[in-house]
This record gives structure tokens, sequence and C-alpha cells, in this order.
């Protein structure tokens, strides 16, 4: 109609959502949250130890930016360039091991995804929704909300009374293999890795060395996750993975876990916060 005022959609600000850690599974909540739409800042360490790298934020440490699904995710060396790539809708990656930055960025969300088994400084205190992965946990004291990370019936459910399930230290099965499918350093020293991930691979063959002693493929498959080259290792340290199915399409893919633990944080955070809220 002539004359009639045209409707401009006006972006919202979404609400922030600040994750501790950025590995694989800290990567599915950030996929997950930012698409019910929420703005992504994750915190890690100097040297983050991800095994399945392609599918971990936690890389931008080490290569100033990682693509995940179609997600940019980009290293951000200060609070200014936090904020300048919020703007952008890019995931955010800074180095802040002791997470100072929730002081001054306040998020609305503080999801602990380090999944240490213990907790490392997480405060009910931190944001008005505190959500925290696995074990380690202890509802209303440490944070709002845990959701199970144990493979099971009750992965990915939220926890609003207790704690989460005590770490079994048995990796899920995958493929009809579970423990007989992971690499582990044998001894201590620095990481030398010959193959990359994504490669078909059979029983005993050389993968890494430790130092001197050669870390051999336990069963065929495909590579699935392998620690960064040239990391400092202990006796026992997972060094990578192997997916019997031998699916080089999985390696791009966040878990099935993954999704599983992000569907029950967003299930927390939504209902923490009466559903997501923008400005």
């Amino acid at each position: 109609m002539s004359g009639a005022t045209k409707l401009r959609l006006v972006p919202a600000r979404r609400p922030l959502a600040l994750i501790k850690g950025a590995g694989d599974l800290a990567t599915g909540v950030a996929l997950r949250l930012r698409s019910a739409g929420f703005s992504i800042v994750m915190t890690e360490i100097p040297s983050p130890t991800a095994v399945r790298r392609s599918v971990a934020f936690a890389e931008a440490v080490y290569e100033g930016e990682i693509t995940v699904e179609g997600v940019r995710g980009v290293l951000a060396d200060d609070v200014d360039a936090i904020r300048s790539l919020i703007a952008q809708e890019v995931v955010t990656v800074i180095v802040d091991p002791d997470t100072t930055v929730v002081r001054v960025l306040k998020p609305v969300l503080l999801v602990d995804a380090i999944v240490a088994k213990r907790n490392l400084g997480t405060s009910v205190s931190d944001a008005p929704a505190v959500v925290a992965l696995g074990p380690g946990f202890l509802v209303g004291r440490d944070a709002h909300a845990v959701v199970e990370t144990c493979r099971g019936h009750t992965l990915g459910r939220v926890i609003t009374e207790g704690e989460a399930l005590p770490n079994t230290g048995v990796p899920g099965e995958i493929g009809g293999r579970s423990a007989e499918r992971v690499l582990r350093s044998p001894g201590e020293g620095i990481l030398r890795t010959h193959l990359t991930i994504g490669t078909h691979v059979h029983a005993n063959d050389v993968v890494a060395h430790v130092g001197d002693v050669a870390v051999t493929a336990p069963c065929p498959g495909v590579l699935r996750g392998l620690l960064r080259s040239g990391l400092h290792v202990t006796e026992g340290t997972k060094l990578g993975d192997i997916d019997p199915r031998a699916s080089c399409d999985n390696c791009a893919l966040v878990s099935d876990k993954a999704l599983a633990i992000a569907g029950g944080v967003l299930e927390a955070a939504c209902a923490l916060l009466g559903g997501v809220h923008f400005e």
C-alpha cells in the first residue's frame, strides 16, 4: 500500500553464555546453545589437550580460528576483541584458565564443560544460571544443575538434586569396542604423531611415538581423534581414539554423546532462565 510504513527487522542482542573448556563435548554444547540464540564465549588453557581436535573449538588457541560444522570459532586476545567477535556472531575463544573474564562479561549462563571429573573452581554464584557437566559437582553448591555425561539411559539428563554418576574410567562402546579403541601414552615424554585424523589404520600400525616408544593402533578403523604433536604427555594420557565403524565423515561431526549432553544443557538453561530472552 502506498505510503505504508515499512517494517524492519532489528537484530536482537543475544544472551551471553560463557563455557569453561572448548573440547569436543564443550563444542557440542556451544553449537547447540548458539543455534538456540545464545552468544558464545569459551575459555581455555594455554595448551589445550583436546583429542577430537577436528570438532573442538580449542584448536583456535593454536590456529587462530577453526570451523566446526560450518560455525567459526575465533581466538580473542582481550575483552575488546571478545566484544567485537560477539557482534560478528562467531564463537569466541580466549585463553583464560581461571575464567577471570566472567567478572567483566557477566554472562547469564555459565557452563563448566571442562569435564575434569572434579570442580576446578566453579561456583553457583558465577552467573544467574550455572550448569556443570558430569561428576564432581553438587547441585546447589557448585551449580544450579548438572548434566549426566555417563553413557546409558541417563546420558544427557538434567540433575536438579545431588550429583552425576561417578566416573567409571571406561570409554563408551563404539562399533563393539570400548577401552581397546583408545590410544594411551606408554610413558612420559614428547608426543610425535605420524598420522592425521581421518586416516584409516590397521591393528598394530604405528600412529605416534612418545619419546622413543611407538604407539600402535590397537584395532582397525579410522583415527577419529589424536592429540596435537609436540605436547608433553605422561603415562596413561589419552592420545587418541579409533572409530571401528571406519567412516571418515564422523571425524568432522560432533558425537552423539556431545549432542545429548548439549541438549541437557539447553534444557537446564531454559528452565533456569525461563527460556531464552532477547533484548
